[in-house]
C-alpha cells in the first residue's frame, strides 16, 4: 500500500502525467495538419462597427459578419468593404433583445432572450419571419447552432423544472422541445449562460451543451442524451462553465467563472480528453479568471487557445496550462476567420483582431 501524506504534490504529480499525456495525445491528431503559425505575442484591434449596443451574437459566413444584439438590431457587415447593413425587428410593441445566432447555407437565425423567446430565420425578399415563439415564466433562450442545412439546436434556461432544448429537422421552419425524459434528471435551477453564444458545441452528430450545472452530451444529433459533472465551480447562481469549444470530438475546454467576481481564477477552467467525460482543471489559481468566450485557435493542432470576456483578452500556446494577457480591452464573443484574424464583439462594437 502507498501512503501519500502530502495532497497538494499528489495533485501537481497528476497534473504533470496528465499533460504530459495531453502533449502526447495532440502529437497523435496533428501529424497531418500543414506547419503551424509561431505563438501570438501581440494583437492590432481595430474597429469596424460601433453602436449603442450590447453585441454577444455573431457568425461568419462566407465574406460576411453576421451579428444581432439588444434594441432588436441585427445586421452584416461586408469583411472586404466594410459596408455595414442593420436592421431592427420588433414583434409588435416590444423590441426584443437577440444573443444568439446561427445559419444553413441559405439562411440566417437570431433568437431572442427572454419571455417570449422568439426565433427568426430570413423569409422571403430578405425580411425575418418568424419561426418559434415560447411565453411564461422562467423563458431564457441562451445559445443556438445548426449540425447541417436541416437540423439545428438551441438551449435556454429551466422551465416547469425541465431544461429547455428544441430542436428543428427542417431547416429550421418548425422548431420541437425534446421533452422532458428524453434528457438527463433535471437539476433545480439549471440553466445556461446568453453571454457568447458558445454554450453549444457540435462535430459531426455530437453535441456538447455546458449548462450552469455540467455537460449534457448527445451522441446522435440530440436523439439520446448523458450528463456528465465537471470541477467548474457552480454554487452560486453567476457561477458555471460559460463557454465551451472541441478541437476534436475528443479535446474540449470548459471556461467561465463568476461574472460579479471577475477577478476570481479558481475553478473556472477546465480540458478533458475523452470527449467529456471527465474534466482537469488547468491553470488553477492562475490567470485567466472570468471569461465568457473561448475558441480554439485554427491551424493550433489544438494547442493555442483564445479566452475573452470584459476582463480582457487571454492567450494559451500550450493548451491551457499557462496563459498570457494580450489585450485589456473588452469582449464579449469572438470568432475567427483564419489563424490570425478573428472578429470578437462587445459593449458598443465589433472588432477585427489580427494576432502577431
Amino acid at each position: 500500500m502507498v501512503f501519500i501524506s502530502n495532497p497538494f504534490t499528489f495533485d501537481k504529480f497528476y497534473t504533470m502525467r496528465y499533460f504530459c499525456f495531453l502533449v502526447l495525445f495532440i502529437g497523435m491528431f496533428s501529424c497531418s495538419e500543414r506547419k503551424q503559425r509561431s505563438p501570438f505575442s501581440s494583437i492590432a484591434i481595430e474597429t469596424i462597427y460601433e453602436d449603442t449596443l450590447s453585441i454577444r451574437a455573431i457568425e461568419i459566413i462566407g465574406n460576411s459578419l453576421t451579428f444581432a444584439a439588444n434594441k432588436g438590431t441585427f445586421g452584416t457587415v461586408d469583411l472586404s468593404t466594410g459596408k455595414v447593413r442593420a436592421n431592427i425587428e420588433k414583434y409588435h410593441t416590444s423590441i426584443p433583445e437577440f444573443r444568439a445566432v446561427a445559419h444553413t447555407s441559405t439562411d440566417f437565425f437570431m433568437l431572442s432572450v427572454g419571455s417570449p423567446a422568439l426565433l427568426y430565420k430570413t423569409g422571403e425578399n430578405g425580411k425575418m419571419e418568424l419561426v418559434y415563439m415560447e411565453e411564461g415564466e422562467g423563458v431564457f433562450y441562451d445559445a443556438m447552432t445548426f449540425w447541417n442545412d436541416k437540423e439545428g439546436i438551441a438551449v435556454g434556461d429551466t422551465v416547469e423544472g425541465c431544461l429547455s432544448i428544441i430542436v428543428t429537422r427542417d431547416g429550421g421552419r418548425d422548431w420541437e422541445k425534446i421533452p422532458c425524459d428524453v434528457l438527463p434528471e433535471p437539476i433545480a435551477g439549471e440553466g445556461a449562460f446568453a453571454a457568447s453564444n458558445t454554450n453549444i458545441k457540435t462535430i459531426g452528430d455530437k453535441t456538447w451543451i455546458a449548462t450552469t450545472k455540467r455537460i449534457l452530451y448527445s451522441p446522435d444529433k440530440g436523439h439520446t442524451w448523458e450528463a456528465f459533472e465537471t470541477p467548474i465551480l457552480n454554487k452560486e447562481e453567476a457561477q458555471g462553465i460559460y463557454s465551451i469549444d472541441f478541437w476534436t470530438e475528443y479535446l474540449g475546454i470548459a471556461i467561465g467563472g463568476d461574472y460579479t467576481n471577475p477577478e476570481g481564477n479558481v475553478a473556472n477552467k477546465a480540458i478533458t480528453i475523452d470527449g467529456g467525460k471527465s474534466w482537469t482543471l488547468i491553470a488553477d489559481g492562475q490567470e485567466p479568471a472570468y471569461k465568457s468566450c473561448v475558441q480554439f485557435v485554427p491551424n493550433s493542432a489544438g494547442k493555442g487557445i483564445i479566452a475573452v470576456g470584459f476582463t480582457g483578452i487571454s492567450y494559451s500556446s500550450d493548451i491551457g496550462k499557462t496563459w498570457k494577457q494580450l489585450s485589456d480591452e473588452s469582449f464579449y464573443t469572438i470568432r475567427f476567420l483564419n489563424d490570425s484574424i478573428a472578429y470578437a464583439a462587445g459593449k458598443n462594437r465589433i472588432s477585427k483582431l489580427t494576432f502577431k
